[in-house]
């Protein structure tokens, strides 16, 4: 068979180099043992030997043509794991044992191919990424995750992000470094920095933690990006923490003020329709105000014997990431939400894709005597509903379902046989549905 010969009792693969790997090869010939004594296992071998053989000179092309990228980082790792050997930069080798590099300067010496050498003797570097294009390259590496996200989903993800790094940047007097340089002491600065704003400004540590988590998975992200082994941890177990901190919890909104105060006639004459609507869809289905906003025209579907909304992960035009994989159902629409969405049949194009809503809502319901205290927001009416649910059922696992929760998280076990069906969900959702007022319908 054409790329076969025997040596010995062995089957070995015999590759003519391509001429486009001719300079990087260093030979015309490449020959590597197949390790079996039976040509037809040899044969059996033969293609994906050959594969990875190729995939290998196109890394050492990367490792040739483009020496200081971190795509060069990442074949060279992949080069030396062929070899048998975990990539290891030449700092680290001057303290690896004697057998180890003595074992690769072997290897290295039976392979003409310079890359190899630089590949088994650590002489590619770890890419020189600075500090101030961390957020970009995580963001790239992050593309397929993020896939669904819309523009303005992007841009909540991006912020805190670049902020993170800023305030790192800041924390070590102004200056951008190297990725590779940001270590424990770094972490540590950037926590000093924290502790001083948040005593100086009065400022929540929640603000700082979400900055050392940020910082965290992105150097968790990048390190994994480049495949680099054992990668520094310089944000573990760097937080702040107030021992005297009192949970808090978003308060409900009670149904005889949702009846008597939101469902007066004129209570939302001075805001727009699809404000109000908005509230009236989240009081009797539990949504996310997201996840009612950012609805496309598709996810509303009022044409079915039950309607319903269908949140889900969207691509295409009208992306749009929910929250996370619980949050996918499909939610009946009864009462003042249904009578809402059939206003509305092709969603909220004023607040689609914005992140304006609850912050504006809120404005207009505190201006305006809405809300029973400073301490209510229109984030309460989630809560609310879940209560409704939750009382009608005595069960947390129905009451997160219908809501959007893990029920696997809520029931501490694995989840067997199906979930409720959308029939049931609207029997569930009209035992606890709220009389719709005729200035509603």
């Amino acid at each position: 068979m054409a790329g076969l010969i025997k040596r010995g009792d062995t089957w070995h693969f015999r590759m003519r180099v391509p001429k486009r790997y001719l300079a990087v090869a260093g030979r015309k010939e490449i020959h590597r043992s197949l390790e079996t004594d039976s040509e037809r296992r040899a044969r059996e071998l033969l293609p994906d030997v050959k594969a990875k053989l190729l995939a290998e000179l196109d890394e050492m092309s990367i490792i040739q043509e483009r020496p200081d990228d971190a795509d060069a980082y990442r074949a060279a790792q992949k080069i030396a794991q062929a070899r048998g050997f975990a990539y290891r930069p030449l700092s680290d080798l001057l303290e690896a044992p004697l057998d180890d590099i003595l074992g690769r300067v072997e290897a290295a010496s039976a392979d003409p191919a310079t890359e190899t050498a630089k590949a088994l003797l650590g002489a590619i570097d770890v890419p020189a990424l600075m500090l101030s294009g961390l957020v970009d390259e995580v963001e790239s590496l992050a593309a397929h995750e993020n896939r669904y996200k819309s523009e303005n989903q992007l841009r909540l993800w991006r912020n805190p992000r670049k902020r993170a790094v800023a305030n790192l940047m800041m924390a070590l007097g102004g200056k951008d470094v190297f990725v590779s340089e940001i270590d424990h002491s770094a972490a540590l600065k950037h926590k000093a920095w924290w502790q001083k704003k948040i005593t100086a400004e009065g400022l929540s540590m929640e603000s700082a933690n979400k900055d050392f988590a940020n910082m965290a998975g992105m150097l968790r992200r990048y390190y994994e990006g480049i495949a680099q082994p054992n990668p520094p941890e310089p944000y573990r177990r760097v937080n702040l923490k107030d021992r005297h901190k009192v949970e808090a919890r978003k308060l409900e909104i009670p149904i005889d003020w949702i009846t008597e105060k939101w469902f007066a006639p004129g209570a939302f004459d001075a805001t727009n329709a699809e404000a109000r609507d908005i509230l009236l869809i989240s009081i009797e289905t539990g949504c996310r105000q997201s996840e009612i906003h950012d609805l496309p025209a598709i996810a509303i579907v009022l044409d079915h014997p039950i309607p319903h909304l269908r949140l889900a992960f969207e691509e295409g035009e009208d992306r749009r990431e929910i929250k996370n994989s619980s949050s996918a159902r499909l939610v009946p629409l009864v009462g003042v939400a249904l009578a809402a969405a059939k206003r509305h049949p092709n969603g909220f194009p004023r607040y689609r894709g914005k992140s304006n809503y609850s912050g504006t809502m809120n404005k207009f319901l505190r201006g305006n005597g809405l809300l029973p205290s400073v301490q209510h927001t229109i984030g309460g009416v989630r809560h609310t509903w879940e209560s409704r649910i939750l009382n009608a059922t005595k069960r947390m696992d129905v009451s997160g379902e219908m809501m959007g929760h893990s029920v696997k998280v809520i029931r501490g076990r694995p989840v067997y046989g199906d979930g409720m069906n959308l029939t049931q969900k609207q029997e569930l959702a009209r035992s606890v549905m709220l009389k719709v007022p005729e200035h509603l319908q």
